[in-house]
């Protein structure tokens, strides 16, 4: 029995993230390929970082919905002070754990848990932080609600990553849009918190 076991184990499929620049630049990452998880694309997440490329030393980051933990172990790369990884699905957060651990990233906390649960009782504020949920389940705008509350300091940066037809989710309206691109299916936009 224990070999049948072994067997599945060694065929559950996994794929790989690769951390474009930085500390790490290069390291290619094991992840899961579990229901739902979409890891950022190498050519988004380039994007990204080159908009977030001024601001990004010393930010306390968080990655609401990390799966993959692209996100968030690009900005650690790229000078992030400290990263929360939230991720619900209980194998990708125990594969970002062993992620953590193979890059030795102390500054990194992994969080198995509901994202909205997280934020709801959230003591900390963010100077970063990504959203890119699971599609077609409103994540994203609710996401945003509780944040706006609570989370965020004065003037954070907010990533969001939606699918492209289906980005009628409103935004809270003190978020300034800086920047927006459509890739294939998807829109992504950065945002600043600015509380007046």
């Amino acid at each position: 029995m224990s070999k049948v076991k072994k067997h599945s184990d060694k065929s559950a499929p996994k794929g790989q993230i690769r951390i474009i620049s930085g500390q790490y630049r290069g390291r290619k990452l094991p992840v899961l390929m579990a229901d739902g998880l979409r890891p950022t694309t190498d050519r988004v997440k380039e994007t990204v970082f080159n908009w977030l490329m001024p601001y990004i030393q010393d930010t306390n980051c968080l990655d609401c919905f990390a799966g993959s933990g692209g996100l968030g172990f690009e900005a650690m790369s790229r000078g992030a002070s400290y990263v929360t990884l939230v991720e619900l699905n209980k194998p990708a957060a125990q594969q970002l754990k062993d992620n953590k651990a193979l890059l030795q990233a102390d500054s990194i906390q992994v969080v198995q848990q509901n994202a909205l649960d997280f934020l709801k009782n959230n003591q900390q504020n963010y100077s970063l932080v990504f959203i890119d949920p699971p599609f077609r389940k409103g994540l994203a705008q609710q996401t945003a609600e509780l944040l706006s509350e609570k989370g965020l300091t004065d003037d954070a940066l907010i990533y969001v990553e939606m699918e492209a037809d289906h980005n009628e989710q409103t935004m809270p309206s003190h978020w300034q849009l800086l920047k927006e691109k459509v890739a294939g299916q998807v829109i992504y936009r950065l945002y600043q918190n600015s509380v007046v």
